[in-house]
């Protein structure tokens, strides 16, 4: 209001000036027309130069009010057509519906870390959202220049103590497990601690991802911030064998006990529950005791989204050969952020899953083997012992060994896998009371 005021005075004073001048000269400009005798000072006619000035004066104020009228309604002609948009105020980007979350990527001397990178490269929707962080371990040149070669695509940490580490006499040969314990902490402190991230995904450096890798992580990050029994998110399946597998169903996703590692989700508040008691080796053995779990689950997928390629490191291709390197890496994208995932919390889970398994009928191994009853729904195998447990795991084509009394990918003690091409629960007792840690 105060801008128009001004405005107006402003173009008022700017007429006035104009006219004043204009007066001037034609007061002062020579006659066009031959000076007529003089008049009588007691003459009743005026003079006719004074009266020519006069009626000159008269039109150029009119044609001036007629040029100042034209602006006027040019201008209010162009404030109709143009109208001032109303003042909208904004809001500020919910920092919760795109959050950033890093990965990180821990590698010591595998100059094969490109296959990984390339890959998180390749399907990342986003570089601010999901910066790569590359944690270097062992000091390895070649590996090193192999990283230092993605430039700013990927920020390169070192991990500074490159000695060894102290072990027990009897430990010695397990050095290396020592070393990455140590580089796993230095490096989860340094996303959480120095970067002050509040989430991460964690990756070694003999991992492939799928292209639904980061739209997977993405959507189970309201779960683990929701869900207190929720403490990971992993992209891995421990019996996700070809075969074991449904691929027509890539979008299953289930709850388990077993710390599946091997490219996994976790929060800034586990890292600093952990941090303070992280255990000089074999940390991945130590996250599936009960002290460390606390009753809580991980999500998994029914097809994984890594694989490993890694055959060469410190457990010397231990599992490699018989079961990880037959993994069924997912190939087909997902969107798992436009689902309702909401079925993962443990009621609601707990609630259907539990009846699903004990619904199904009861059969025995044998049968199953000879294909009876094939494509006629969900069955179960019922274990009583560690044995027996055993036993028919192996029978299936599954990993049998278990950690504190867990069995891999197992939730509530179920573990469930696809053979024949039919659905499988192998399930304790529906009397089921817990683990015993006994069980290895």
């Amino acid at each position: 209001m105060l801008k128009k005021t001004t405005l107006a005075l402003a173009g008022a004073a700017l007429f006035l000036a104009w006219n004043c001048l204009l007066l001037l000269f034609l007061w002062s400009r020579p006659p066009s027309f031959p000076a007529p005798p003089e008049i009588p000072e007691n003459s009743r006619h005026l003079p006719a130069q004074l009266l020519r000035l006069a009626q000159d004066a008269e039109s150029e104020l009119r044609l001036q009010r007629q040029l100042l009228l034209q602006i006027q309604l040019s201008s209010r002609l162009r404030r109709q057509k143009t109208p001032k948009p109303p003042q909208i105020s904004t809001p500020a980007p919910d920092p919760d519906q795109f959050p950033v979350i890093p990965v990180l990527v821990l590698a010591c001397d595998r100059s094969s870390v490109r296959r990984c990178l390339d890959k998180i490269l390749l399907y990342r929707p986003s570089a601010r959202r999901f910066p790569v962080i590359v944690s270097q371990d062992c000091g390895h040149a070649e590996t090193a220049a192999v990283i230092a070669s993605y430039g700013r695509a990927v920020a390169h940490i070192r991990q500074p103590d490159l000695s060894d580490v102290p072990v027990p006499p009897e430990h010695r040969k397990f050095q290396g497990y020592y070393r990455i314990s140590r580089h796993y902490r230095w490096a989860l402190g340094q996303v959480f601690r120095t970067f002050r991230y509040r989430a991460a995904i964690v990756v070694e450096d003999d991992l492939e991802v799928a292209p639904d890798f980061f739209e997977y992580f993405q959507a189970v990050l309201p779960l683990l911030r929701g869900d207190p029994t929720l403490w990971c998110a992993s992209a891995w399946n421990d019996n996700g064998r070809e075969g074991l597998v449904d691929t027509a169903r890539a979008e299953l996703l289930y709850r388990t006990d077993f710390f599946p590692g091997l490219g996994w989700l976790l929060l800034a508040e586990l890292w600093e529950e952990l941090e303070p008691k992280w255990p000089a080796a074999f940390w991945d053995d130590w996250m599936r005791q009960p002290e460390q779990r606390r009753g809580r689950s991980c999500v998994r997928p029914e097809v994984s989204r890594t694989m490993t390629f890694g055959r060469k490191g410190v457990s010397h291709g231990q599992f490699f050969d018989q079961y990880l390197k037959f993994i069924k890496l997912n190939d087909r994208f997902v969107p798992f952020t436009q689902m309702d995932l909401s079925y993962l919390k443990k009621d609601e889970y707990e609630r259907f899953f539990i009846q699903q398994v004990y619904s199904a009928p009861e059969i025995q191994l044998e049968e199953l083997q000879k294909g009876a009853g094939r494509d006629s729904g969900p069955v179960r195998l019922q274990y009583r012992g560690r044995d027996s447990f055993k036993v028919l795991a192996k029978a299936l084509g599954l990993m049998d060994d278990l950690k504190s009394g867990v069995p891999r990918a197992g939730y509530r003690g179920v573990v469930s896998v696809v053979c024949r091409g039919r659905r499988v629960f192998l399930a304790p007792p529906s009397d089921w009371t817990g683990y015993d840690p006994s069980w290895s």
